[in-house]
C-alpha cells in the first residue's frame, strides 16, 4: 500500500504548553507519531515561558523553514493561574496572540491546520480565523461552554464554518456540540501511554487523581468514611493542592489515606472518578484501563460511554458518597470481579499510533478535496483570447436597512471602478436590484438581481 503524501501540519492547542492537560498530551503524542510517518508537524500553543515565546516569534518573523522546522511554537505568553483556578479551563487569550498567529500563517504554508477546542477567545479560535489551509477541528471536553454555545453562538458558528472536518474525542462530546452546532462529527477515541504494572502484595489500592472539579474529591473522601473498617484497603489522593484543612480525613483513616503529588496510575487496583459533570476527565478512565486498574466512575454520559454502561468498570450515581462506598466495598472484597472488569477494560485501550493513523486518514481525505491551482490547461487555452470583465457579486443600496448608498451612486461608482457587472444583494429586499436594472444601461453596467436573507 502506498504511503500517504507527506503533509505540513499545525496542531493548535488552547492550553499553555507547560500544563499537563490531556489535550496537550494528545497533541504531543500524535505529533510525534505523525513525524515518524514522514509528516512535518508544528505544535502551536500559548506558553508560560517568556524565553520560548520570544524565540518562537523570531522564528515566525523569519518564516518559511524556520517555522516548518520547529516542533513547538509559543505564540503568546499567559500568566500562571491562581491556585484556586480550575485546571479544566483553558487560560484566557493573551492580548497579542491573534497578531502573532496571523503572522505565522502569513509567513509559512501549511497543508492542514488542526485546532483543538477552537471555541471563542482561545489560541485555537485565532488560528482557525487566520488559517489559510485545510482545517480540522477536534472537540474534547464533554462539558457545556456558556460563552461559545450561547452568548457568542452566532460568531462561533461562522468560525466553525471554516472547518473542513470535525472530530470529537467521545460520542458524548459529539452529541453535546452537535446540539448547538449541527454537523457530522467523527469520533476518534484518545490513546494512552503504556503503563508498567508493578508486582505488589498488600491491601487493595484505591487511587483518586484530582483532575476533575473541586467537589469530586469531597465525594471521594466522604465515601472512604463510609467504608467498612474491616475491609483491606488503602487510598492514595494524587493532588497538587495538598491536604488542605477542608479536606482533612478522620483520625481513624489517616493511616490508610495519604496525599501525594500527581503521578502515574501504576500500582493502582481501583481508580475513582467522581465528577458531577462540571469538569469530567474521561481520559482518566482510559489511563486507568491502561494501568490495569478497575475504573469506578460517576454516572455521567461520557463515563458511561467509556465504561460501556458498566461492562468495563463500575458506576455510581453522581454526588452520592454512600453509593460510591458500596461499589468500593464490592471491588475490595471480590478479587474475581476486579479481574473480570480489568480484562474487559482493555477493550478501550488504544495506542497513540492507532490514533495518529485515524487522524492521518482524515487529513488525506480533506487534502484530496484540494483543487489543482494550476487549473485545466485546455480550458485556459480556450479562454485566453476571450474578452473578460471585472465583476463584484455582493453590493448593497439604500434599499437595505443598513446601507445609505443610492442606486445611482452605486452604479456610477461601479462604472468609474471599471466593473462590467455587479450583483445587487440587498438584505431581505429586491426592489433596489430592480431599480438598478432599470437604470443600468445609462451607466454601462450590467446588474444581476439578488437578495441576501438575514
Amino acid at each position: 500500500m502506498a504511503r500517504p503524501v507527506p503533509l505540513s501540519i499545525a496542531h493548535v492547542t488552547p492550553y499553555a504548553w507547560e500544563v499537563p492537560h490531556e489535550v496537550n498530551v494528545l497533541v504531543d503524542r500524535v505529533a510525534a507519531e505523525l513525524r515518524g510517518r514522514g509528516h512535518r508537524v508544528v505544535v502551536v500553543a500559548p506558553s508560560r515561558d517568556g524565553r520560548l515565546v520570544r524565540e518562537s516569534r523570531a522564528r515566525i518573523r523569519r518564516g518559511g523553514e524556520d517555522v516548518l522546522g520547529a516542533e513547538v511554537l509559543a505564540v503568546g505568553e499567559v500568566l500562571p493561574e491562581l491556585p484556586t483556578a480550575s485546571r479544566r479551563r483553558a487560560p484566557g487569550l493573551p492580548v497579542d496572540v491573534a497578531r502573532t498567529v496571523e503572522e505565522l500563517f502569513d509567513n509559512a504554508a501549511f497543508d492542514v491546520v488542526h485546532v483543538h477546542e477552537p471555541f471563542a477567545l482561545s489560541t485555537a479560535a485565532a488560528a482557525l480565523r487566520h488559517s489559510r489551509a485545510l482545517n480540522v477541528g477536534t472537540f474534547h471536553a464533554p462539558a457545556e461552554r456558556l460563552v461559545s454555545m450561547q452568548a457568542a453562538r452566532r460568531i462561533v458558528e461562522l468560525l466553525f464554518g471554516r472547518l473542513d472536518a470535525r472530530v470529537a474525542s467521545y460520542g458524548s462530546t459529539a452529541e453535546l456540540i452537535r446540539r448547538s452546532f449541527p454537523a457530522d462529527y467523527r469520533v476518534v477515541l484518545p490513546g494512552t501511554d503504556p503503563v508498567e504494572r508493578p508486582e505488589r502484595d498488600g491491601p487493595v489500592r484505591i487511587v483518586f487523581a484530582d483532575e476533575e472539579e473541586r467537589g469530586a474529591i469531597r465525594v471521594f473522601l466522604r465515601a472512604l468514611r463510609l467504608l467498612d473498617p474491616g475491609l483491606d484497603w488503602e487510598a492514595v489522593v494524587q493532588t497538587s493542592r495538598g491536604a488542605v484543612p477542608s479536606l482533612r480525613v478522620p483520625e481513624r483513616l489517616r493511616a490508610r489515606v495519604r496525599f501525594e503529588d500527581p503521578g502515574g496510575l501504576g500500582g493502582a487496583d481501583v481508580v475513582v472518578a467522581a465528577s458531577n459533570g462540571n469538569g469530567p476527565a474521561p481520559g482518566l478512565l482510559l489511563r486507568a484501563a491502561a494501568a490495569g486498574a478497575v475504573p469506578l466512575a460517576s454516572s455521567l454520559a461520557v463515563y458511561e460511554e467509556v465504561l460501556a454502561d458498566g461492562d468495563r468498570g463500575l458506576l455510581f450515581p453522581c454526588g452520592e458518597p454512600g453509593a460510591l462506598a458500596a461499589q468500593l466495598a464490592r471491588l475490595v472484597g471480590d478479587e474475581g470481579l476486579r479481574e473480570r472488569l480489568i480484562s474487559a477494560a482493555q477493550q478501550v485501550v488504544r495506542g497513540w499510533d492507532e490514533v495518529a493513523g485515524d487522524y492521518e486518514a482524515i487529513y488525506e481525505e480533506v487534502a484530496a478535496r484540494r483543487r489543482d491551482t494550476g487549473g485545466n490547461p485546455e480550458i485556459a487555452r480556450r479562454l485566453r483570447g476571450r474578452p473578460r470583465i471585472d465583476v463584484d457579486l455582493h453590493m448593497h443600496t439604500d434599499h437595505s436597512g443598513d446601507c445609505a448608498t443610492p442606486v445611482e451612486v452605486l452604479l456610477e461608482t461601479a462604472r468609474k471602478q471599471g466593473l462590467g457587472a455587479i450583483a445587487v444583494t440587498d438584505h431581505n429586499e429586491v426592489s433596489g436590484a430592480f431599480e438598478a436594472v432599470e437604470k443600468a444601461e445609462r451607466f454601462g453596467v450590467k446588474v444581476i438581481v439578488g437578495e441576501e436573507v438575514k
